[in-house]
């Protein structure tokens, strides 16, 4: 579904996710995908209403939860966190917050309540499970910390030399302006998730959680430009159900804005919409409101029956739901270049 300042209806089908974001070059920044809540056991329990409002700066969820039986349901209530793995050779990843151990911000209440949380941990290597080896030697979970860096250059020697060989770190040699230095760098991916014990008593139940999305994106827009390979320009257009009104909107500024010039940024935000079929039947009532933040910026994502409720918010709703794909979100902002 695209959206322009001046079309607000086009539908199209849902490309798949990939959770870590492909390649892009030194402009650009990856961003992680998240979504909502995962029950270990649901067949007593049924989603009546979710409301999902997604923007730059804010996710935020509210859910209505039925236990249409006599007795209270015990469950535990899961938020999968998306991998995090620091490329060594890649560019950066959006990491909204500063604090290692909630890097999205992420909070949640039931019934107006706030809940602690607890907090799973585990690194791998590959397929390889290391926590254990992290732990041993003092490391930092988190391969986005400083303090991950600073604890593995402070290693000894033959805990230097394990570290390497089990491919948790890497060596990178570089000058900063005093000589070739060579340090250790994380290269290992923390798998989080925060948990609850959950009882649902009979009747309805509200869970709420928001949190600062991860939001990729670049300083100059590929579509539209000349040097765009036709191939990379079909992929982001299905990925993101890109339009000929989109398109056109976007070559025609492009044109106007001279050769050399980049008129769009690029923002890209991934939902992940499928956790919300595991409960015992499809979701009663799903409302999702997708706000672009100014209205010049142009907003396309893969949706039917789109409204658009405000000058930058468009509003999706259905009954009986069962979502089947994940949402992807584009968003160009223009630079006035």
């Amino acid at each position: 579904m695209t959206i322009t300042p001046n079309r607000a209806t086009a539908l199209a089908a849902v490309a798949i996710l990939a959770i870590t974001g492909s390649a892009h070059g030194n402009d650009t920044t990856a961003n992680l995908a998240a979504g909502g809540l995962v029950f270990t056991t649901t067949d007593a329990i049924a989603m009546q209403r979710e409301e999902l409002f997604i923007s730059e700066e804010r996710i935020a969820v509210r859910y209505e939860f039925v236990n249409a039986g006599a007795e209270p349901v015990k469950t535990t209530v899961a938020f999968p966190m998306p991998d995090i793995r620091i490329d060594p050779y890649g560019g950066d990843v959006s990491i909204p917050s500063g604090n290692p151990d909630n890097p999205l911000a992420f909070s949640t209440r039931v019934d107006g309540e706030p809940v602690a949380m607890r907090l799973e941990q585990n690194v791998f290597v590959g397929d390889r499970d290391v926590t254990a080896t992290m732990r041993q030697l003092r490391l930092p979970l988190a391969p986005q910390a400083s303090s991950a860096r600073d604890a593995l250059d402070a290693l000894p020697p033959s805990d230097r030399a394990s570290v390497l060989d089990l491919g948790i770190a890497i060596e990178e040699t570089y000058d900063i302006g005093q000589g070739m230095e060579t340090h250790l760098a994380p290269d290992w991916t923390l798998r989080a998730t925060y948990y609850w014990e959950q009882t649902f008593a009979p009747g309805r139940t509200i869970v709420e959680h928001d949190y600062v999305p991860s939001v990729g994106g670049s300083v100059g827009a590929m579509l539209g430009q000349p040097w765009a390979g036709p191939d990379d320009v079909a992929a982001q257009r299905k990925r993101y159900c890109i339009d000929d009104d989109f398109m056109a909107t976007v070559e025609r500024r492009t044109r106007a804005a001279g050769p050399d010039a980049m008129p769009f940024q690029e923002r890209w935000i991934d939902y992940i919409l499928v956790t919300g079929g595991n409960w015992s039947e499809p979701i009663g009532d799903f409302s999702m409101v997708i706000d672009k933040g100014a209205p010049e910026n142009l907003v396309s994502f893969c949706a039917t029956g789109v409204t658009r409720i405000a000058p930058t918010r468009f509003e999706v709703r259905k009954r009986d739901y069962t979502p089947t794909e994940d949402l992807h979100v584009l968003i160009l902002i223009p630079t006035g270049g």
